[in-house]
């Protein structure tokens, strides 16, 4: 599977994770100077929270679990692009955090999503 495919694939398994739980995507791959976020999502009533989440994915666990892919200097940038997206709203953010979700493609099963929430929080 090519490189770019996968990264879809694995978003796109994040995603319908997250729809699963019943939460609203509000935006998909947001970029701005300082790089991309691959998820915001607004979790459901009572008490929303917008996510802002990092998505990894692999084929394989030849070069380690998806998620340890997202190192300490990835979450400071995570924490910067998310202050960014909340500078830009008109409205008021009451409560965010960020999540990373790792996914697993493996020929001929259902991806395995793991989701980690609060990271670098």
């Amino acid at each position: 599977m090519e490189r770019r495919s996968v990264g879809q694939s694995g978003e796109d398994a994040a995603v319908a994770h997250l729809v699963a739980r019943g939460w609203q995507i509000v935006e998909r791959n947001w970029r701005c100077p300082v790089g991309e976020v691959d998820v915001i999502a607004l979790t459901p009533e009572p008490d929303p929270v917008v996510v802002f989440c990092e998505v990894k994915c692999r084929t394989g666990l030849g070069y380690g679990d998806p998620l340890e892919a997202i190192t300490y200097a990835k979450q400071m940038k995570l924490r910067q692009l998310a202050l960014t997206w909340l500078s830009n709203q008109e409205q008021g953010v009451a409560r965010f955090r960020i999540d990373a979700i790792g996914v697993l493609l493996r020929r001929g099963a259902s991806p395995l999503v793991t989701h980690l929430q609060g990271i670098g929080t």
